[in-house]
């Protein structure tokens, strides 16, 4: 028997009731209570009073497939003949409880588990195995589970991770690790925890109790290790032996405080730079150590006092101080220069400041290394002036260049002809002297902008370009004139007096110093109109008389004199047009056309246009005659037979033997060798004429592509040859075949031996040709 069990049978030996006792639970029942306790199934019960235990106790490793005992239920009424029955209902009853309906003994049919149910409610009942009836009324009685230490300790995860800054006081507090156990609370020491630390002394502790992890070890150092492995352990049964553990890891890490200052690991650098570096660019970089990390290692650099050349930054990526040039490096003036940078953390821990200098100091040397630079200006950008009346070759401006290496090499200059595209500019190549190629013109173009190329002489490569800007002065060359075209008109029945019929004013393209000063005036005296300056750059024309007409005057010429006020003087004559019109009463024009009005000596207006008719009509006949003469005087585009280039003749026979060549003479094409002299075309003139040129005969055998070549290009090079959409035409049938020529033009020597029979058994396609040929024999026979 176990401790357990021992333990378990001391307390109901407690409980058990003594005679003369009672229990108050459920008083007045019949049914004596009878519990189970040992082996040997000893009773312990009252006969005297009816009464019962309303509980029954049962360790919950009970059970299992030998249906082990739990209790046993007896009545008075049970006078051990057989006739009572005992049945059992409630939680459990017939599958996990069964009872021995003769004796009433109790049984558990499997394991109890408290864990999963630590109380079950029954109901039991006494009958009479014949009637059934009721014996004694139902009682109810509770079998509750009695824990034991069935269940370890379980914490939550297998490994836990936590962190902790380094350099904590000893007892500073980690994580609070805390595990679980199914067992009862209530009970014993089942559920009872006590923890311990397996692994991770002497950094760490445990309290035993709550199950928290503190530091046990003064200034850990996070530079020297930062991860820590720790175990704890969970006893329960308070930690006694026998008790069930578990255990669980804890990764511990110690985070990063600003305890280590940067440092230098050499405190002098050496640094090189060429002389052309740019302003603003890096020439090198410097790195000072600081083993914490993140926000803790950023560092910041500066020189100190400052520099008037040099600057250095932080590079917030890799911590590390560029220093970068302030303005530009000569080699020629200053070759060696030395400061100093002090470096030091950005964030800093008050707790570690305290006997520690958080700064660290480095000196630089730099060293600038000479290089061929191209030539530099004396000025960039130029301006220069110059009058647009300045003549060709004219002095504009000077430029001048230097090589600012030590070799002074020599220079020279050269215009970029992309920006002077009109090459009105010349430079001279030595002394860098800008002169004009062309005159002038400030109308045309205000500013020209050219760039002018320094280099040198002894290194094409290097290379120089300067702006410059020249500005062209004005001159007085333009006369001023009218501002605008203006439509002018005065009206017939204008009263006599000075009346406003216009307003003028003028523009000119120059532009003097002190603005325009605009002066008119009429060139002669003139009786109908007079002119007002206003002195205001317009001037006001007026009427000298009244009494305008149309039928006199329609339209007056008016020169006006326009006078600018600059040296030397420009002036112009424009003149106003001006219309007489009819008014109404208000001086708005109606109409400006003149009127149609009798001639003087009394010709009506039916008289006018019967003259006109007549003129129109003699015109027509004259034209008539003309065309009509020139229509007979017309010669014809073919005159003579011989010319048939454009004479397209249609037939439609099957076949017309020698009838279809009565049109034109086919001995042309047929044999070059005796084509007749050239022949112009009669049907255009030429522009000029050229001598006769034979063409060259054909020689035997020629080749038919030969032959076409050659009379296509003696055609394409005669200047007397038709146009070029005449028809030309090249038929040669060769002079070299065996076959000699197949044209029945040239067989009236041989077509005698001819038998031409055969040409009627072709059929009706051949009628017509058959009996031509076949006639033609019969003629020659005869």
């Amino acid at each position: 028997m176990t401790t357990n069990k021992l333990l378990f049978l001391l307390l109901l030996l407690l409980c058990i009731p003594f005679p003369g006792e009672s229990l108050p639970l459920n008083p007045g029942n019949n049914i004596g209570n009878l519990f189970g306790i040992s082996d040997n199934e000893k009773i312990l019960h009252r006969s005297k009073r009816g009464w019962m235990w309303n509980q029954f106790f049962l360790l919950e490793e009970y059970g299992g497939n030998d249906h082990q005992y739990v209790g046993k239920l007896h009545s008075n009424m049970d006078k051990g003949d057989g006739n009572v029955r005992y049945e059992l209902t409630g939680d459990g009853a017939g599958t996990l409880f069964l009872i021995d309906e003769k004796s009433g003994d109790i049984h558990a049919t499997k394991r109890l588990d408290r864990e999963e149910k630590a109380m079950y409610i029954l109901h039991a009942k006494v009958l009479d195995r014949t009637t059934l009836a009721e014996l004694e009324p139902d009682t109810e009685f509770n079998i509750k589970i009695h824990d034991i230490n069935d269940n370890e300790p379980r914490f939550a995860k297998d490994v836990f991770f936590a962190s902790v800054p380094e350099m904590s006081e000893v007892g500073t507090s980690v994580v609070t690790i805390t595990a679980t156990d199914a067992d009862d609370q209530t009970y014993g020491n089942s559920a009872k925890l006590v923890y311990s630390i397996l692994q991770g002394q002497p950094y760490f502790s445990v309290d035993s109790e709550n199950g928290t992890i503190k530091t046990a070890l003064p200034g850990m150092d996070r530079e020297v290790k930062e991860q820590y492995q720790v175990v704890i352990q969970a006893k329960d049964m308070a930690g006694q032996m026998g008790g069930l553990s578990g255990t669980t890891t804890v990764s511990i890490t110690l985070t990063d405080v600003n305890d280590s200052p940067p440092r230098f690991a050499n405190h002098s650098f050496r640094v090189t730079a060429t002389e052309s570096t740019e302003v603003g660019g890096a020439i090198g970089r410097i790195k000072a150590d600081d083993p914490d990390i993140g926000r803790n290692a950023e560092m910041e650099y500066t020189i100190v006092g400052g520099h008037d050349t040099f600057n250095i930054i932080t590079d917030q990526t890799t911590q590390e101080g560029v220093v970068i040039i302030k303005k530009r490096l000569d080699y020629e003036t200053k070759r060696d220069y030395e400061f100093r940078v002090e470096v030091q953390n950005t964030y800093l821990d008050a707790r570690f400041i305290h006997g520690l200098q958080f700064k660290d100091y480095a000196t630089v040397k730099v060293t600038v290394e000479d290089v061929d630079e191209p030539p530099v200006f004396g000025r960039n950008p130029y301006i220069i002036e110059v009058h647009e009346d300045t003549a060709a070759g004219s002095f504009v401006g000077v430029v001048s260049a230097r090589d600012p290496d030590a070799g002074n090499k020599p220079v020279k200059y050269s215009i970029d002809r992309h920006t002077d595209l009109e090459r009105l500019f010349n430079v001279d190549s030595v002394n860098g002297t800008i002169t004009t190629l062309k005159a002038l013109d400030r109308e045309m173009s205000k500013w020209h902008n050219i760039s002018v190329v320094a280099t040198e002489i002894n290194n094409p490569r290097q290379t120089t370009r300067v702006p410059v800007f020249i500005k062209v002065l004005d001159v007085n060359d333009n006369a001023p004139e009218f501002a605008m075209s203006y439509d002018t008109f005065v009206c017939e029945r204008v009263k006599a007096g000075q009346v406003l019929i216009q307003t003028i004013s003028a523009v000119d393209t120059d532009e003097p110093l002190v603005g325009h000063k605009f002066v008119f005036s009429i060139s002669s005296t003139n009786p109908n109109f007079t002119i007002d300056d206003k002195e205001d750059n317009t001037a006001n024309i007026l009427t000298r008389r009244g009494g305008f007409s149309r039928r006199e005057m329609s339209v007056y010429f008016l020169p006006i004199v326009i006078s600018d006020n600059d040296y030397p003087i420009q002036s112009s004559t424009s003149t106003l047009v001006i219309r007489v019109c009819a008014c109404d009463s208000r001086g708005n024009m109606q109409s400006c056309s003149p009127e149609v009005l009798p001639f003087s000596d009394g010709l009506t207006t039916g008289a006018l246009v019967a003259i006109l008719l007549c003129v129109c009509i003699l015109l027509m006949i004259v034209v008539l005659f003309a065309a009509l003469r020139r229509q007979r005087k017309k010669e014809p585009l073919i005159i003579s037979k011989e010319d048939v280039r454009d004479n397209v003749v249609s037939y439609n026979d099957e076949g017309g033997g020698e009838e279809d060549t009565q049109a034109f003479d086919i001995g042309t094409l047929r044999n070059p060798e005796v084509m007749d002299a050239n022949k112009l075309r009669r049907d255009i003139i030429p522009e000029m004429l050229f001598p006769f040129r034979r063409t060259s005969p054909i020689k035997d055998n020629t080749d038919v592509r030969d032959f076409i070549n050659g009379r296509l290009h003696e055609n394409d090079s005669d200047p007397t040859a038709p146009p070029y959409d005449s028809l030309a035409t090249y038929a040669y049938e060769g002079s070299g075949s065996l076959a000699e020529s197949l044209s029945s033009l040239e067989s009236a020597a041989t077509e005698g031996d001819q038998d031409y029979d055969y040409l009627s058994n072709w059929g009706p396609q051949f009628k017509k040709l058959a009996e031509m040929y076949i006639g033609k024999t019969q003629e020659l026979d005869t």
